[in-house]
């Protein structure tokens, strides 16, 4: 059996209630890697378990919710032909806020020595870049972005640096002057339903937009999305729509003769495709996501960073734990 190693982990014991666990570290099995992580990624995937909804199990796996992962592989299961111990990848994992996780090869990525020891939560990047390729924008086309935190501003990027005209909507001047960084042409508060409406009309002279990217995954971002569409254009839904149900305007949706994606991809060879696209956008200056990554926490503060995810402070884009 070997010498038993034993790692730190997170658990989630009920809303808003985290503990810290010693547990044996995972080995990997047949075709799995494990990685002594180096960082990962908060996702606002993550708050419906922190808040606490009512179908949530507490508590938590050690480690779990974590699936933005990335570090250095230190050991390699039986069949593992493409990597090797002492790679730097990025993973698709599910207990990464540890210290060490298991991922199966195809859901792991290379990183190459060019990124250096840079942050790079490759399932969120890898995320963007899938929506961006589901959305099927091209240079010409205006496309309205609502909500720009991480995701949106990282689509605002590939869209503008696509040649499209981008309009970004969100809530916080903060986000607007990010948008403005990454690119976006037009920025709009996003504090009335019915003047956003009317700003997006009179920008498009009354056509509205090509492509419209629901990223804050509520209802009225969900709605306002759709009256930005122009008729035959496309709707994609990006938000994390995960506090219960949702209504759409179907008469609305059915006369524009809407396209509607919903762009979340849930195949392992999909996530790892998506990182390595966001690794070839990083090392080819397409993308510079680094200034997004705005709050770093260790573990110990988990918590904290999920609060900030939450409650989004000025400035706030993306939290990161990182393991010293």
């Amino acid at each position: 059996m070997g010498t038993r190693e034993y790692m730190r982990a997170a658990v989630v014991e009920g809303p808003g209630s985290l503990a810290f666990q010693t547990v044996e570290r995972p080995r990997p099995q047949r075709g799995q890697v494990r990685l002594k992580l180096q960082g990962c990624g908060v996702c606002a995937s993550n708050l419906s378990t922190w808040i606490g909804m009512p179908w949530t199990q507490y508590p938590t796996e050690p480690g779990g919710l974590g699936h933005e992962g990335w570090g250095v592989i230190d050991a390699v299961g039986e069949s593992v032909e493409g990597l090797q111990i002492g790679d730097r990848v990025a993973a698709v994992s599910h207990h990464a806020y540890a210290e060490f996780d298991v991922a199966p090869e195809a859901a792991v990525v290379k990183l190459p020595g060019t990124l250096g020891g840079s942050d790079f939560p490759g399932e969120a990047l890898g995320c963007a870049m899938n929506i961006f390729s589901r959305s099927q924008i091209s240079a010409g086309q205006t496309v309205a972005i609502v909500g720009i935190g991480f995701l949106g501003a990282v689509l605002t990027r590939l869209a503008s640096r696509a040649g499209a005209r981008v309009i970004a909507i969100s809530r916080r001047p903060c986000s607007l002057d990010t948008a403005r960084i990454m690119g976006a042409e037009e920025t709009i508060p996003m504090c009335d339903h019915n003047k956003i409406i009317e700003q997006v009309r009179a920008l498009t002279d009354g056509q509205f937009c090509d492509c419209v990217i629901e990223a804050v995954g509520k209802q009225w971002p969900l709605d306002l999305a759709a009256e930005l569409v122009r008729e035959r254009g496309r709707l994609v839904i990006a938000g994390y729509h995960q506090d219960g149900p949702r209504q759409v305007n179907m008469q609305l949706w059915n006369w524009k003769g809407l396209d509607v994606i919903n762009a979340h991809e849930r195949e392992l060879r999909a996530y790892a495709a998506g990182i390595r696209k966001a690794v070839d956008a990083v090392t080819s200056n397409v993308l510079n996501p680094a200034s997004l990554f705005t709050h770093r926490f260790p573990l110990e503060d988990l918590g904290a960073a999920l609060d900030a995810t939450r409650d989004r402070p000025e400035g706030f884009m993306k939290a990161l734990i990182v393991y010293e």
